[in-house]
């Protein structure tokens, strides 16, 4: 089983960018899709943007056009390019990947307030 972990959380003052990053423990080649979830407190866990092997990316439509999911094959990674932040994308930022099965991360708490 894949082992995910995510980095690159922190506090953010809204406008600001973050970048996570997810690093896998074997190959990322064939996972399909890889992707980034969120929770926040009192909610449930939310689809925040996916990318297959082939490059396609989705996103939700309240972080389209800021942020930008993307993946390193060669460094067994995914990112997301987070910018223009709002205090409404607080929430703990899941890592996930396809493996014939679901993985998670562990999560990183991003947090947006001035």
């Amino acid at each position: 089983q894949v082992q995910l972990v995510e980095s690159g959380g922190g506090l953010v003052q809204p406008g600001g960018s973050l970048r996570l990053s997810c690093a896998a423990s074997i190959s990322i080649f064939s996972l399909n899709p890889m992707g980034w979830y969120r929770q926040a407190p009192g909610k449930e866990r939310e689809l925040v943007a996916t990318i297959t092997s082939g490059g396609h990316t989705n996103y939700a439509y309240s972080v389209k056009g800021r942020f930008t999911i993307s993946r390193d094959n060669a460094k067994n990674t995914v990112y997301l390019q987070m910018n223009s932040l709002k205090p409404e994308d607080t929430a703990v930022y899941y890592c996930y990947a396809y493996t014939g099965m679901n993985s998670w991360g562990k999560g990183t708490l991003v947090t947006i307030s001035s």
